[in-house]
């Protein structure tokens, strides 16, 4: 029991690494506004269009800067599902047969 306790907080420590690796983004208004983060949902930059900049208003920019955010926050969550879902069916894919099933 204790060895797969501590087998399972091996595997989060290793997913954490491999999803710090993992570069997405989120992008609004065709790219003129694009948030990188990694897999871990850390924002590592914000890049906003020059030309766009100097013609939005505060308003505009800060709503795309939330919809580019999301977009980005969103996709590190569906990439930390799978690497999270892909070590659980590693570690406990064998136990669906003790269930009868």
């Amino acid at each position: 029991m204790f060895d797969k306790l501590f087998e399972a907080q091996q595997k989060a420590g290793e997913v954490k690494k491999r999803l710090d690796g993992i570069t997405v983004t989120g992008t609004a208004e065709g790219g003129k506004i694009t948030v990188t983060a990694n897999g871990n949902k850390v924002i590592q930059s914000v890049t906003i269009d020059e030309a766009f900049y100097a013609d939005a208003d505060k308003e505009e920019v800060e709503e795309l800067l939330v919809v580019a955010l999301n977009k980005a926050i969103e996709q590190a969550d569906n990439v930390s599902q799978a690497e999270t879902a892909a070590i659980a069916k590693d570690m406990f894919g064998g136990l669906g047969g003790m269930f009868g099933q």
